[in-house]
């Protein structure tokens, strides 16, 4: 029986996703580990040593464990020779949007997931002051990014990076978390080619 090089834990939440999606993309040696956080898995002293956060994401492999989906992203890339993490100028660029992205665009994304999302599975009540504010935040930075997709058909270069399926984490959700998504017309033109994927569309184990 074939033993997968890496593993990589998961749940189905934001981050795990672009980091599975990623896998399934690059169709990288992977073994798909499932963390069960509403059992509290993550909290174990097992998983603790793989990552002290207790947070998925976590991939683990000869060397050691990495945690942080965009790092996973890309040390999948590298472990099958992609330029999905590209190694020439396009990684400055690359990296500005890792930056940008958690810091603004699927930061409030998040935030709209989270309050419409999650907060009722656990029987909380979404906080309308900060959906109302998560949007505006949403809007101001979408429109950077939209901005810049009226003449780039991808985040960098001319092929798809790390930086998109970071930029596209918190998109698939857009209808049912209430973000604005709609509204921009060059964004929904990009995403609509990485919903062409499987492994976007797909990205969990059955």
């Amino acid at each position: 029986m074939h033993k997968a090089a890496m593993k990589l834990y998961y749940c189905e939440t934001l981050n795990p996703r672009k980091a599975c999606a990623a896998a399934r993309f690059l169709k990288a040696d992977v073994e798909f580990v499932r963390v069960d956080l509403a059992g509290g898995e993550q909290r174990t002293a097992e998983f603790l040593a793989l990552n002290p956060n207790g947070k998925v994401p976590v991939l683990q492999d000869d060397a050691g464990t990495l945690w942080e989906a965009n790092a996973i992203m890309c040390r999948l890339s590298d472990s099958v020779a992609s330029d999905f993490w590209p190694h020439d100028r396009r990684q400055i660029d690359v990296l500005r949007w890792l930056s940008w992205d958690a810091s603004h665009f699927t930061r409030h994304g998040a935030t709209l997931w989270f309050e419409n999302l999650i907060k009722p599975l656990f029987g909380g009540k979404p906080d309308a002051a900060v959906i109302e504010e998560a949007k505006a935040a949403f809007r101001l930075h979408a429109r950077v990014l939209d901005g810049h997709l009226a003449t780039n058909s991808v985040a960098v270069g001319e092929t798809l990076t790390v930086a998109d399926f970071a930029l596209a984490a918190a998109l698939p959700y857009a209808a049912a978390a209430e973000i604005p998504l709609a509204e921009f017309r060059h964004i929904r033109t990009w995403y609509e080619r990485l919903e062409e994927l499987d492994a976007w569309q797909n990205p969990f184990p059955a």
